[in-house]
């Protein structure tokens, strides 16, 4: 290819393309006209942001290309421009439904005010109040012969205060001294005031706002200091560590718990560590064995996600550091008691998240195969949207299993007499499309076909094994904690530090997973370590309710 002159630099200013367009209006028609003024001003909005330098790729998508969504409606929406529902080759697209196409641009409106009622708010300081002149049983003031009872639904009152996220309390004990000893005398400590300066509850908010909701420690700090109860960012870190110290037990306990997961998602992410940074030599996961195997040219940090769901408890963990997801898969693998048979793994197509030393029966994750769908959508309207619409359908199946609360083996059988026909014809279509070259290989359509040929079984297990899922969408959920914490801290300064955010994420999402207030949970562990120490399967955060009730009856029957 013959090597193209170099684009010679052409420096305007916005009023001499202003002037431009008003010295060519006379030649263009009206709608030209109109067409070249937006494109000009495009071009002036699009300098004057990237002359700022905050302005992300993401926001400059969006605004060239408008807001993406990947539901079927909205992808359909943007390619309405061509709506021909036959192919190239003129055979018309098998339907998949009903032969009724949806209106792509209408939207079901929600249902719902979408305020929270006053029984959301369980973590919220209740007072009863009652009537300040009535007691159940008295006379009727209005009529004077009925008598008045209490009703079963009370009024309501919400009213929020400002608080700063850490409180402190300052207890000023009087000291009185003999003027002729010398002797002081100082007035009690309340009772209930410990020795620790930091309760409990401290380093569980810190641990709460640091990796559960992305605020950085300086910002906190600042956040504190702006409310006048200073908390520095390196006592913000002692606390965390030590609390982190205090419940290293809990890790090992939800690792064996993953281990015995029935399905596990696993997936990765980019992640920094600055101390990793300045060597490229093997360095093990924190928390994880030491592996030599890890290739000494591997110069990336990963955060990688694995979320195991068992007797409808799901266990979310995270590793940070060299290793793969894959790699880190088989770090929890390796726990796993020899009698259980191969679980479900997870994932997308990518080599690096399958365990080489451990035996899995290998899901790929539909949405993947559908995003390179999505993705070429413009070009190849009448194609994709039998794509898309037939995984619309599979998926309305796969709602209506969820919704009628049917077993693994139940759900296998639906699918299989309801989404495998929609499956098989849409192999049978892709590889019409290909093979009678209907599909150029190497376009985007092409190559989008070609990946669901090429993992056709795993991508289907849904329809083969009781219990598979369709997609890997509860662990790249579970990654957006890691991303929240990348975007927002940028980094962790030292292998320990990724350590202790690993623990904490992983407490924290488990908690959420199971619909457990992670917060007293982290206070529950930090008050009962040393029972946590002795016996971790108890402290799970679907168990330690029931082990804190244990206790509580214990005590009282001393």
């Amino acid at each position: 290819m013959a090597n193209r002159p170099p684009v010679e630099r052409v420096d305007v200013t916005p009023a001499h393309l202003q002037t431009l367009l008003v010295r060519v209006r006379p030649k263009l028609s009206e709608e030209e006209y109109r067409e070249l003024e937006a494109l000009v001003e495009t071009l002036v909005h699009l300098a004057d942001l990237l002359a700022r330098k905050t302005t992300s790729i993401a926001r400059l998508r969006a605004l060239v290309f408008g807001a993406c969504t990947e539901k079927t409606r909205a992808v359909l929406a943007r390619a309405a421009s061509a709506t021909d529902t036959t192919t190239p080759g003129g055979g018309a697209l098998p339907d998949a439904t009903t032969g009724q196409v949806e209106d792509p641009t209408h939207v079901p409106r929600r249902r719902g005010h979408g305020r929270n009622g006053a029984a959301t708010y369980t973590g919220g300081q209740r007072i009863t109040i009652p009537h300040p002149s009535l007691t159940h049983g008295d006379a009727c003031p209005a009529c004077g012969t009925g008598t008045v009872y209490v009703q079963r639904d009370p009024k309501v009152l919400v009213r929020f205060v400002g608080q700063a996220p850490i409180g402190a309390t300052v207890y000023t004990l009087e000291r009185l001294r003999c003027h002729l000893c010398d002797a002081v005398f100082s007035a009690p400590a309340p009772d209930g005031i410990g020795q620790d300066k930091y309760d409990a509850t401290v380093g569980a908010m810190i641990a709460q706002m640091k990796y559960g909701s992305g605020l950085p420690f300086h910002r906190l700090a600042q956040l504190q200091a702006n409310v006048q109860i200073p908390l520095p960012a390196s006592t913000q870190w002692g606390i965390v560590a030590a609390l982190a110290t205090r419940i290293q037990p809990l890790w090992a306990e939800l690792i064996r718990q993953a281990a015995q997961g029935e399905v596990l998602y696993n997936d990765d992410t980019g992640m920094t560590v600055l101390s990793l940074l300045a060597t490229h030599t093997s360095q093990a996961t924190p928390m994880a064995p030491v592996e030599d195997d890890i290739p000494a040219e591997r110069t990336g940090v990963f955060t990688s996600g694995i979320v195991a769901t068992r007797d409808g408890h799901r266990v979310a963990l995270y590793f940070t550091g060299r290793r793969h997801a894959g790699e880190n898969l088989a770090v929890v693998l390796a726990h796993r008691p020899p009698d259980l048979a191969p679980p479900i793994q997870m994932c997308d197509a990518l080599s690096r998240n399958v365990p080489q030393a451990f035996k899995v029966i290998l899901a790929n994750c539909l949405c993947h195969a559908r995003r390179n769908v999505v993705d070429v959508t413009p070009h190849f309207p009448a194609e994709c949207r039998y794509v898309l619409e037939t995984l619309r359908d599979v998926y309305a199946y796969e709602a209506q299993a969820q919704e009628q609360g049917l077993s693994p083996d139940a759900r296998l059988a639906w699918h299989q007499t309801h989404s495998r026909l929609l499956m098989d014809t849409l192999h049978t279509w892709c590889t019409t499309q290909l093979g009678d070259h209907l599909v150029e290989p190497n376009s985007g359509l092409g190559t989008a076909l070609t990946y669901f040929l090429k993992h056709w079984t795993p991508l289907t297990q849904f329809l083969a094994v009781a219990g598979a899922p369709l997609d890997s969408n509860l662990v790249e959920r579970a990654l957006k904690r890691a991303i929240l914490h990348r975007k927002n801290s940028y980094f962790y300064k030292t292998p320990n530090g990724a350590r202790v955010g690993d623990l904490f994420m992983s407490a924290i999402h488990t908690c959420h997973l199971n619909g457990v207030n992670a917060f007293e949970y982290l206070v529950a562990l930090q008050r009962h370590a040393d029972a946590l120490k002795q016996t971790p399967g108890a402290w799970t955060p679907w168990t330690y309710r029931a082990t804190l009730e244990r206790l509580r009856a214990s005590a009282d029957t001393r």
